[in-house]
């Protein structure tokens, strides 16, 4: 880790905005290498248009791509169109509305001219498809998102909501990739294209803030929250969610303070990550450290990345919870008592790279426990009916069910579950990281971290394509293997890696979308001796698995 992580940002850190900009412009992607291809990750497209990997063309040609898939799919309805404050955002956003409009699709922006969360995107999305069925693609609504969630300054992203609201499954994304780069080796000569200011005069408004906002206190307890007096510190760390927060505060007439009201798109007031980056991660402790600084101010501080799709919550007694911390307490408190109307069966759905106090948490409530794939799209069937009311994954991405268990968002809500946490303090009178060592005490105390290790493009698409066969070990860290998995026990999707369980411990091996390395997650109920001992012997499984 760099000296400077936590330290804020310094004039050399920043990117060069018109730099920026001017490459998105000029820059034209080579369609035969792979770096400059349209490549939809676990959400949508990402890259800088510096590296040629996000410019003007991608965007033209990956909106034409939705538009072809989605008339292909029968949806005529509106579609909603949101954005984050990357730099790279309001270009590729009015690039999409160009096109969108040329094609005669219905467009729905902001009526504020603002930036719009995600989680704001899925639930207009959803409140538009309501009563409606959504195997019957006409009259329904869909969406898309320019963010590359909490991706350094330099980096811009695209992605595809479909009528139930949440992230586009795989079988949609890779159609939509091959058309869009098939579209870029074409020359963009099929893809239609309107004037911005014709397009602009075209395109319908629509309120995005206040309709989320209103819409809270069905899916969040605010009085609760107000009548405990609950001292909230909201930090937006310069995203979507700016204006949104102080609104819920008026609104809602919450003691919250909108700790940092600044959008800027070099985010010179941010602290720098592990690696000297701007990166607007609220699970990292340096991206965090500001609001950690403060966490005496608030008896819950929190902050979001850049779409609001993810959650940090601080308190005075920890600073920020680990991610997988703050969701055992949100699942122990959610399922045990606070939601009597959700469905008595509804199981709850992980990622499996997510900590196993969840799995002992679950298997104390007597709840079932679906385990799947890293990607929030798994969990959107549970949320859409209420079988499943509550996904989360490690990396602080989760959403719930209303009260009544009907779906709230099928994306991923970092204010929501900002919210949540001061709902559990104010109906608790403890600070979830309290109620997390309730948990530990009753259920052990695991150690969790994610180590990168260095890997070719050919060795990780090997790793992605691993066999249960292919690991001939059979112990790990002084304990019998007792599952070696390479599609998820919740729903037999194919996990794209590697988990070897013990009954302590685990790691999880899976290639990484952007760079030459694999992560390996990993997690002991024995300490963190027993962890450094996973992990090192993780990497001597993963290589024999891959034959090196």
């Amino acid at each position: 880790m760099s000296n400077r992580a936590g330290q804020l940002a310094e004039p050399r850190d920043l990117i060069d905005v018109p730099h920026l900009v001017t490459a998105y412009y000029t820059l034209t992607p080579d369609p035969e290498n792979v770096d400059q291809q349209v490549a939809f990750g676990t959400s949508g497209h990402r890259g800088s248009s510096l590296k040629t990997a996000f410019n003007e063309a991608h965007i033209l040609a990956t909106t034409q791509a939705i538009v072809d898939y989605r008339r292909s799919q029968g949806f005529d309805g509106p579609l909603f169109l949101g954005r984050d404050t990357h730099a790279l955002s309001e270009p590729a956003w009015t690039s999409a509305i160009e096109v969108l409009v040329a094609n005669d699709v219905t467009v729905l922006i902001d009526d504020r001219d603002g930036y719009t969360p995600t989680p704001a995107v899925s639930h207009a999305i959803l409140r538009a498809n309501k009563g409606k069925d959504l195997t019957n693609g006409s009259g329904l609504a869909d969406g898309i998102v320019v963010t590359p969630s909490h991706n350094p300054p330099a980096d811009g992203g695209f992605k595809y909501n479909p009528p139930h609201g949440g992230p586009a499954d795989s079988d949609a994304t890779k159609v939509i990739a091959a058309a869009a780069n098939e579209h870029i080796r074409d020359g963009l000569k099929r893809v239609k294209r309107a004037p911005l200011t014709q397009a602009m005069g075209k395109v319908q408004r629509y309120d995005f803030l206040g309709t989320y906002v209103d819409d809270l206190p069905n899916v969040v307890d605010l009085d609760a929250i107000k009548r405990a007096g609950v001292r909230i510190g909201a930090d937006p760390l310069g995203g979507a969610a700016v204006a949104y927060w102080g609104e819920i505060a008026e609104r809602h007439a919450l003691d919250l303070t909108v700790v940092n009201p600044l959008v800027d798109p070099t985010w010179r007031f941010m602290t720098l990550d592990w690696d000297e980056k701007i990166r607007m991660d609220c699970s990292s402790p340096n991206a965090m450290a500001s609001l950690i600084g403060e966490r005496d101010k608030y008896d819950i501080a929190t902050g979001n990345d850049a779409d609001s799709d993810r959650h940090g919550i601080v308190t005075p007694d920890a600073g920020l919870m680990n991610p997988n911390h703050f969701l055992s307490v949100a699942i122990q408190y959610l399922y045990g008592g606070a939601r009597p109307q959700w469905r008595q069966d509804g199981f709850i759905g992980k990622t499996l790279v997510s900590s196993s106090m969840i799995d002992r948490v679950a298997d104390d409530l007597g709840r079932t426990l679906v385990e799947v794939p890293v990607g929030f799209k798994w969990f959107v069937p549970g949320l859409l009916d209420g079988s499943g009311p509550f996904g989360g994954e490690e990396s602080a991405g989760a959403s719930f069910c209303r009260f009544d268990g009907s779906v709230w968002t099928t994306d991923k809500d970092g204010i929501l579950l900002a919210l949540l946490a001061s709902e559990i303090k104010a109906t608790k009178g403890k600070s979830p990281s309290q109620l997390y060592g309730e948990l530990t005490a009753k259920h052990g105390e695991p150690a969790y971290a994610r180590v990168d290790a260095p890997a070719t493009r050919e060795e990780k698409a090997k790793l992605g394509a691993l066999t249960p066969e292919a690991v001939t070990a059979d112990t790990l860290a002084g304990e019998p293997i007792i599952a070696k998995l390479t599609e998820a026990p919740g729903n037999g999707a194919k996990i794209g890696g590697l988990k070897v369980v013990t009954d302590s411990a685990w790691f999880a091996a899976r290639p990484s979308g952007t760079e030459d390395v694999y992560k390996i997650y990993a997690e002991s109920f024995q300490g963190p001796e027993h962890l450094a001992q996973v992990q090192a012997e993780a990497k001597d499984v993963v290589a024999a698995a891959l034959g090196n």
